[in-house]
Formats: structure tokens, C-alpha cells, sequence
């Protein structure tokens, strides 16, 4: 590459430059001759809508607090151990079905050798069911076996 062409890159980026700044100076006189734009003047109604008054507001709220409560459906999940290696997924279901709603029982099975590793979870629709059944169940005896029953903790 010769010198020259290299001279003739960096003056044609260099008036390349120039004109974009020329361009940019000639639009904001433009804007500054037009002078600034007049602010839309609107109501707090037009924004929000209808705003209750205090009184409306007092009374809604009121009303609120006074209508009955669902207790709240977050799921609970159940660790059960010390299980019979006899014990099948339907016989948990069952036994734990009479505390409540259950979503999912599951025995855990060896991969290896298909049988039970005695333990399993138990998921309930509400933290009120599994606590009836954790402190009905834990200790009983489940196919010939005291059980344990607690809360599952997250890995």
C-alpha cells in the first residue's frame, strides 16, 4: 500500500467527519429557532380516571376486610422415610390421601435393581394438610414399619 493511498482514506474519513458535524450544528439551530414545544395541558381525571373519594376508599376497604378468607393453596411437599421396601406409591397415596388433597406420592426406586430405597414424597395442595399429616402420621406404622415424616428441604 502506498503512502498517498493511506492519505487519501484518512482525508476522505476526515471530511466525512466534518460534514456530519456541519449536519449536527444545522439541525440544532433549527430546533432552537422553532423555540420550545407547548406542554399538553390534561387533568389528573383524563390520566388516572375516576378517583373514589377518601370516604369510597375507607368504606372499600372496609368491605374487604370483612370478607371471608381461602386459606392460602401453595404446595407442600413431604419427605417420608423408614418405609417397608414393600411399600408402593398407591399404598402412600392412600394413607396419606385421609389428611387432605394429595397431588403426587411418589416411592423412590434403585435404578439397579428396581426396588424400593425406602423412602418417598408425599405433595399436599396446602401447608395446613401436610401439617395434619406430619403430626399424625410421623411415628405410625406403615406396613410394619415406623415412619418418618417431615418437611422436604431443597437440595
Amino acid at each position: 500500500m502506498s503512502r498517498n493511498a493511506y492519505s487519501q482514506g484518512k482525508r476522505q474519513r476526515e471530511a466525512e467527519k466534518a460534514r456530519k458535524k456541519k449536519e449536527k450544528a444545522e439541525r440544532r439551530a433549527e430546533r432552537r429557532e422553532q423555540g420550545p414545544a407547548e406542554a399538553e395541558i390534561v387533568s389528573v381525571d383524563e390520566i388516572v380516571g375516576q378517583v373514589p373519594t377518601t370516604g369510597e376508599a375507607m368504606r372499600n376497604m372496609e368491605e374487604r376486610a370483612r370478607a371471608p378468607r381461602e386459606p392460602s393453596k401453595v404446595p407442600c411437599r413431604l419427605f417420608v422415610g423408614s418405609l417397608s421396601y414393600d411399600t408402593t406409591t398407591e399404598k402412600l397415596r392412600d394413607v396419606f390421601s385421609e389428611f387432605g388433597t394429595v397431588i403426587d406420592a411418589a416411592v423412590v426406586m434403585d435404578r439397579g435393581t428396581g426396588q424400593s430405597r425406602g423412602f418417598g414424597f408425599v405433595t399436599f395442595d396446602s401447608h395446613r394438610d401436610a401439617a395434619k399429616a406430619v403430626s399424625n402420621i410421623h411415628g405410625a406404622e406403615i406396613d410394619g414399619r415406623d415412619v418418618v415424616v417431615k418437611v422436604a428441604e431443597e437440595r
